[in-house]
């Protein structure tokens, strides 16, 4: 049974003072919440803000993570991070090849690939991000690109590591802009993607790996979209940088709302 995740990508906002005070009041809005919980609830704010982030979470059953790291130890990387760094400020996860970072930074599947395989030599999980734009899935690629993209990072790896990685499938075009995948898009590339897991690692990995969705989920449309039978939870962008949004998609996720 693959254990729900729903991931706060915080992006670039909120200064330590706020990040501080969202990560309590999301604290304070799942309190009670049963232990352990039945779902994994991650936040992940700015580098400035991670340390802070995790003072205020340490000892809960929230998880903090960053929202990119670098494939090397340490070096002459001026505005970079290391998987060490991360780890050092209290991280267990952190978000790879999220789009924004594929379009305004370049970020291409190889150095995504290069990431992913200096996380898991690590403790911290990966969250691999996977999707297409609108041009792409009006043009029918839609499928071509995602595993396109799943081929470049997950290359050489073997089967026994690819249930360490959550992936998150988030269409270019529903991010930030409002738009939604329907339930029914969701679920059907949540489950092209698994099956190409299992064709390409087995079907016993394949069933390991937790897939989430990304893309403007907001308390209106999580409960329809958690549901769907190929959906392992959410990667939640705008809506997460609302302490009371956020901790509803969650309850979603844990049936309370459904």
């Amino acid at each position: 049974m693959r254990k729900p995740i729903v991931a706060g990508n915080w992006k670039m906002f909120k200064t330590r003072a706020e990040a501080e005070a969202t990560a309590q009041e999301v604290l304070s809005l799942l309190e009670g919440q049963p232990s352990p919980s039945p779902v994994e609830v991650v936040i992940c704010p700015p580098f400035t803000a991670i340390s802070a982030v995790f003072d205020v979470l340490q000892g809960t059953q929230i998880r903090v993570g960053a929202q990119n790291v670098h494939w090397e130890d340490e070096g002459a990387y001026t505005g970079e991070v290391s998987t060490g760094m991360l780890l050092g400020c209290g991280c267990d996860y952190v978000i790879l090849g999220h789009s924004e970072r594929r379009q305004y930074f370049g970020e291409s599947d190889e150095s995504i690939q290069r990431k992913l395989g200096k996380v898991l030599t690590t403790e911290l999980t990966p969250i691999l991000c996977v999707g297409e734009s609108l041009e792409e899935r009006e043009s029918g690629r839609a499928q071509t690109v995602i595993v396109g993209q799943m081929e470049g990072a997950l290359q050489g790896l073997g089967a026994d590591l690819l249930t360490r990685i959550v992936v998150a499938y988030e269409p270019v075009w529903a991010i930030g802009t409002g738009k939604t995948a329907t339930s029914e898009i969701a679920d059907e590339v949540h489950g092209m993607i698994r099956q190409w897991l299992a064709q390409q690692f087995g079907a016993e990995a394949a069933e390991g790996v937790r897939i989430l969705y990304g893309g403007s989920v907001k308390p209106d449309n999580a409960g329809v979209l958690l549901s769907q039978e190929h959906i392992d939870g959410a990667l939640v962008g705008g809506a997460s940088l609302d302490a009371a949004s956020f901790a509803q998609i969650v309850k979603y996720d844990q049936g309370d709302q459904r």
